[in-house]
């Protein structure tokens, strides 16, 4: 590694040690580096010549100086009830850098073995989890969605027990924060008000010092309202592109608002309002269509939390920030995927009607959106053809153009602002599964080409037009399981 401008840190230290426990991680045998994210390497500030020189690091086998390798405690809600015995079962928190630019990034090692709260796990994670993981958080990105990041991720020979015998992987994870709403919950359920003081104060210092100048009760509040913006937020974005989390537990939720956590998630095919993604949620707590629900949910499991130090009173107003401010997003983000710039009465009522019509039709919801952001370069064709009643789509078309008239834009303008929010290419689970077959034969050759089109999810990219294609039936509403 040539380190230009990279300064390290540990300031996850600096809390109360209750918060953390040291374990080494255990080591993998034979690594191999899959891949590597030469780009976010440049981001934090480092290049590496040889990809090779990072797998013992991957593998748990070696560490840099000032590493401090370090297990979080945490609790959470876990489908609606209180887990006291949370913390990190399989991942260790390394050390944090600083990049050139100030950002700050957290290193988390996933899949480094068993830790003191890995429960009845073994602490590894497996191929096929970590590559959709990778996969995810780059494809997040790329679609302009907060997110934590793959900086790389290795392949080992070690077999794992999961449904089937699988063999290990690792993910060094990178992301601004990793402190999740779940940590607030310990602190407030099991360590006192000082330790919710003393966490609440770390992170407005490391991630909100636009607020540090603030009197206390004020600073506070003004953060604890943010991060329910920016959780409100990030779900309105969610579901503008169609992205089902899976597993909303409040110990999936990052406190500074990025995705977290990537398990049995699915971006919507053909719409289903109600589609369910993960096959363990049986009660469809966590639908596509709750989600702006329970990440308010969330945000309440987080005010409990933070009660012993802020007035009742502060704490519900805060909370009560979360429906506007989802709401003022989600209606943004609809109206900029329909090209809607000119203000009008009647927009939030084509914008539902659009989602029943997509949802009783079974329409697949991104060729829809692209092929609308097409009509006068290719015509209705594309849209109507995702229709099995063409005359459904005729009628909604017949109803758009009207609105359109009302447009100041050029078309030409309008359809290029609708191709930069209406991505082509999204994370497709059958995309996901073909590349997860392929690299368990040991070709990554896929992954590594399905990612260079996730980078660029907007774009054309004609050599690249079979990941646009409609699943095959196979590849539609694949269940994925929590294990990893």
């Amino acid at each position: 590694m040539t380190n230009e401008t990279f300064k390290v840190e540990h300031r996850y230290l600096d809390l109360p040690d209750s918060f953390y426990s040291r374990v080494k991680p255990t080591p993998l045998s034979q690594p191999k580096m899959v891949c590597f994210n030469h780009k976010l390497a440049a981001q934090l500030g480092f290049h590496v010549q040889d990809e090779g020189d990072w797998a013992q690091i991957g593998a748990g086998a070696e560490l840099l100086e000032g590493m401090d390798p370090v297990a979080m405690k945490y609790t959470g809600h876990q489908f609606g009830v209180y887990n006291p015995e949370l913390g990190d079962g399989r991942g260790l928190l390394l050390w944090e850098t600083i990049a050139p630019d100030g950002t700050r990034w957290d290193w988390h090692l996933k899949g480094a073995g068993t830790t003191p709260y890995s429960r009845f796990g073994d602490g590894r994670a497996v191929l096929r989890s970590t590559i959709r993981e990778y996969l995810c958080s780059e494809a997040m990105h790329g679609l302009g969605i907060p997110t934590t990041r793959a900086l790389f991720m290795i392949s080992a020979k070690d077999p794992v027990r999961r449904e089937s015998i699988e063999t290990a992987a690792a993910l060094m994870r990178v992301a601004k924060s990793h402190i999740r709403f779940g940590h607030f919950e310990f602190a407030a359920h099991h360590e006192g008000p000082e330790a919710v003081k003393t966490l609440l104060e770390q992170v407005i210092s490391l991630h909100f010092p636009h607020l540090i100048e603030l009197p206390e009760p004020q600073r506070h509040a003004r953060w604890f309202a943010e991060v329910v913006e920016r959780t409100a937020r990030l779900i309105a974005d969610w579901q503008a592109v169609g992205f089902c989390h899976g597993v909303m537990n409040s110990d999936n939720m990052s406190i500074i608002g990025d995705t977290f956590d990537y398990g049995p998630y699915a971006f919507l095919d053909d719409f289903d309002a109600g589609f369910v993604c993960n096959h363990s949620d049986h009660e469809g707590r966590y639908a596509y269509n709750r989600q702006p629900q329970i990440g308010f949910t969330n945000c309440h499991y987080l005010a409990n939390a933070l009660l012993p130090i802020m007035e009742e009173d502060t704490v519900r107003e805060c909370l009560g920030s979360y429906e506007t401010a989802y709401n003022q997003r989600f209606k943004h983000n609809m109206l900029a995927k329909l090209g809607l710039d000119e203000t009008d009465d009647a927009d939030m009522a084509l914008i539902m009607d659009t989602f029943s019509m997509l949802h009783e039709h079974r329409v697949d919801y991104t060729r829809f959106f692209r092929g609308i952001s097409n009509l006068h370069r290719h015509g209705n064709a594309p849209v109507r053809d995702l229709f099995a009643d063409r005359s459904v789509a005729d009628e909604w078309l017949e109803r758009y153009e009207a609105r359109l008239q009302k447009e100041t834009r050029a078309h030409d303008e309008r359809e290029y602002a609708m191709r930069q929010v209406n991505p082509k290419y999204i994370l497709r689970s059958y995309l996901a599964q073909q590349v997860i077959m392929e690299a368990q034969n040991g070709n990554y050759a896929p992954m590594k080409e399905l990612i260079k089109v996730l980078e660029n999810p907007f774009d054309e990219q004609p050599e690249h037009e079979h990941y646009a294609a409609l699943p095959p039936d196979w590849g539609k509403h694949l269940n994925i399981s929590c294990s990893s």
